[in-house]
Parts: structure tokens; C-alpha cells; sequence
């Protein structure tokens, strides 16, 4: 086990480069499934996450070469497995994303539960019904067997009951490979889900509507290989920028994509956080004063997640953790699970101002004085959330359970210790 040590109070300066996303490599190493040719992608994030999605595909029968630091090729010519190792399952939630991609190309899949965050119900319903509506037959309760009719999928109107991201991106995989056009209504639209669409593009499949909620897929029967380099990563460029700010310190974060980040911007600066953006680059200058903008008539503002575009719901630890640090009171709704707020108590035991109304809203009153504390990450987001006030406190704070904080940012201490930060990662003693 390993936990971070922290010493707070230096503001981060420097410059850094922003990894490839998290969320769009996921599904996108999912999909070297849909063909027989090699697949080449660059900027695919050394992550705990990337790397147990990569065992999986290997255990199926992937040949899988890293060629570079970030470069991954990938070949599935010789897989014949459908069933998706259970143990390695538990570990990510985007194990899922393995059933679109078999079903469609070997014509049925047996997954496991997926792992993942405990940041409340996640319903695997979305991909079930989408994979229906392409005509496949969905039995099972805890491990789920998926099967296609003897003619194969169809092309088909597939309506989202939610914009679930990877429901639309199990869609999207299996669809690419049923010849015909497959409109996906009430789609998510994430970059991440935008990013998924351009490779699947690359691989032969062409498809309609990127960045809406309804997408059309004309699929084919045969795809190819292609080299793809992943999107930038939005909700690593956020957490940079509060660190930055909760800090005082000054910031660039080089090669992002600035219209990924209008919403982050825009809710940002309602905690006072100012940001500049130069060509690729967001820039958040020093000595900023945080301080919350209230809303018309003096009312206390709302910080609210949703789907895209809206404020990213990976985001909301992020702005929970940079409000303690902002000149006044702001509501955080969390909309979208109900377990994610759960970690705040974590922060009141180091001095901040919080009142969690329900499991969806907290009240955060700030400027909070805070001091080092003995925490544990129960998740990715609530791992960077500690992060931040750890870097902003006074005194030595001590993260353990840092495996979560690694799922989500590579090498973060290490690129935290570049920006100026006094952290170390350290070995836990283990009882006998």
C-alpha cells in the first residue's frame, strides 16, 4: 500500500502538458475488438485504469505492444474468446465496454459485473436495451451473456433512456460493425464519446452527427485498422486549474483543446478562478482573490453537473474542493449519483466549512483556514478533491488509498513535485 505525504502552502508555478483522456481511452482500447488489422493510438494515459483494460483485452487474446510512452499498438486477430475475465473485471467499471465490440464481431459476449467508483447506482440498462434494439438476445442477472440472431445484428433506431456515456459508446462500437445506418437517439456527447466516433470514423464506419445527441452510424460488415491520437484530457485540465488557484500559484497547461472547456471556464469563475486561454494553452495567472459571484439579486450561486454540455460531473469533487477556498457561499448540486459527496466529511475534519443538505447538494461557506489532516481516497475525483485542499492547507497531510488517484492521473506526484508542490509517495507499513 502507498499513501501521499504532503507538505500545503506552496503555491504550484510552471508550465505542464496535459495527458491523453482518461475516458476516451478506455472505449477506445475497447474497440481494437472490431477488427482484425492493428490498431496504433498515441497519448493513451499510463493509468491504472488504461492498464487494467489492457489485461483484459490481452487476456481475450490481444496482442498488445507498448512502442512508446504513451503509444500503444494493438492487434485482435487472434481472438476467439467471448467470456470477460471476472477478476480483472472488478477492478473498472469500463470492462463493460468489452460486450459491444464482441457481440458484434464474434456475435455474442459473456460479461461479468464491472468494478469501478462507488459514487452511487450505475445502471447497465442503456447498453442492454441498445444492444436489443440491434436484435441481440440478453440473458443473465449478475454475469450477462449477449447473443446475436444467426443473420447477425441489425441496423436499427436505437433511443437512449438516458445520455448514458458508455451506454452510447457500447452503441456506437457494436453499431460500427452492423452494416446499415443506426441512429442513436438522446446519445451522450462527451469529447470523450466525440473522440470514439472519429476513430471508429478512421476504421471505415461513418458517422453522422459527432458532438450532438443523435448520432447515425452507417455501419459496415468489415473494419480496418487506423492510428488515432486520443483528445486531451478536460477533466485533468480542470483539476490543474484549481489546484493552481486553490494554491495561488500560477499555471500553464499546454496542449488542451479550449473548447472542452467553455463550461469549466465559465463555473469556475464564479469561484473567482480567472483563466486565460493562448492558442492551446490555458493559462491561470497568480495571485488571483477567489471569490464567490453571487447570483442576481444577492443569491447564493449554484454549482450543478450534467450531461454534455453541461458542468462535468467528474468535476464537481474538483469545485467542491476549490470552494473552500473561495470568499463566500456557493450550493454544489450533484445531479447525476448520489454516493459522489460522500467524502466531504474528509474535508471538514480539515477545516472546512461544509453542510452536506442531502446526498445530491452541499453547502460550501469559504474561505476555509485549512490544516493537514489524515485522509483516505474513496475515488478518483474525491482522491484529487484531497489533493487540492491538501496543497492549499497548512501543515503535513497524509492520502492514503493514492491506488484510486492513480486509476485516474498518471504520474500525478511526480508532475505536482514539477509545478513546485512538496509531496512524496511512500510505502505504508503492512501488519503481519
Amino acid at each position: 500500500m502507498e499513501r501521499f505525504v504532503i507538505e500545503g502552502g506552496v503555491p504550484l508555478s510552471g508550465e505542464l502538458t496535459v495527458a491523453g483522456n482518461k475516458n476516451a481511452a478506455l472505449p477506445i482500447l475497447a474497440a481494437c475488438l472490431l477488427t482484425e488489422e492493428e490498431l496504433l493510438l498515441e497519448r493513451v494515459p499510463r493509468i491504472r485504469d488504461t492498464e487494467a483494460q489492457i489485461a483484459l483485452l490481452e487476456r481475450l487474446g490481444v496482442d498488445v505492444e507498448w512502442i512508446s510512452d504513451n503509444g500503444v499498438r494493438l492487434c485482435a486477430a487472434g481472438v476467439s474468446e467471448v467470456a470477460v475475465d471476472e477478476e480483472l473485471s472488478k477492478q473498472i467499471r469500463a470492462s463493460f465496454l468489452l460486450a459491444g465490440p464482441l457481440l458484434a464481431r464474434f456475435g455474442e459476449a459473456r460479461m461479468p459485473p464491472p468494478g469501478g467508483d462507488f459514487i452511487g447506482r450505475r445502471r447497465l440498462d442503456a447498453h442492454l436495451d441498445a444492444f436489443k434494439d440491434l436484435g441481440a438476445r440478453v440473458d443473465g442477472d449478475r454475469w450477462i451473456e449477449l447473443s446475436a440472431p444467426g443473420e447477425g445484428l441489425r441496423a436499427c433506431h436505437i433511443f437512449m433512456d438516458e445520455p448514458s456515456v458508455m451506454g452510447t459508446e457500447n452503441a456506437l462500437m457494436a453499431a460500427a460493425l452492423t452494416p446499415g445506418p443506426t441512429t442513436i437517439g438522446n446519445a451522450a456527447c462527451e469529447p470523450h464519446v466525440q473522440d470514439l466516433a472519429r476513430l471508429l470514423s478512421a476504421m471505415g464506419a461513418k458517422v453522422e452527427g459527432i458532438g450532438s445527441n443523435v448520432m447515425t452510424v452507417h455501419g459496415r460488415d468489415r473494419l480496418g485498422g487506423a492510428e488515432h491520437k486520443l483528445c486531451a484530457d478536460h477533466i485533468e485540465v480542470g483539476s490543474f486549474m484549481a489546484l493552481a488557484a486553490a494554491t495561488g500559484g500560477d499555471v500553464r497547461i499546454r496542449d488542451v483543446d479550449p473548447a472542452d472547456l467553455v463550461m469549466t471556464r465559465r463555473q469556475f469563475r464564479r469561484l473567482g478562478l480567472r483563466s486565460e486561454i493562448e492558442g492551446n494553452d490555458v493559462v491561470v495567472p497568480p495571485g488571483q482573490s477567489l471569490q464567490v459571484q453571487t447570483d442576481v439579486g444577492d443569491a447564493i450561486p449554484k454549482i450543478e453537473d450534467g450531461p454534455w454540455p453541461a458542468f462535468p460531473a467528474d468535476l464537481t469533487s474538483i469545485a467542491l474542493a476549490l470552494a473552500t477556498q473561495a470568499d463566500g457561499e456557493v450550493l454544489i448540486f450533484e445531479k447525476m449519483f448520489e454516493n459522489r459527496l460522500f467524502f466531504v466529511d474528509k474535508l471538514v475534519a480539515m477545516g472546512a466549512r461544509i453542510t452536506l443538505c442531502d446526498p445530491h447538494r452541499a453547502i460550501v461557506s469559504g474561505p476555509s483556514r485549512l490544516h493537514g489532516e489524515r485522509v483516505e481516497s474513496p475515488d478518483i475525483r474525491a482522491g484529487m478533491a484531497m489533493l487540492i485542499a491538501a496543497l492549499a492547507a497548512e501543515g503535513a497531510s497524509e492520502i492514503g488509498n493514492i491506488r484510486q488517484i492513480d486509476r485516474g492521473y498518471e504520474q500525478i506526484d511526480a508532475r505536482l513535485r514539477g509545478l513546485g508542490a512538496r509531496i512524496e509517495r511512500v510505502s505504508s507499513e503492512v501488519p503481519p
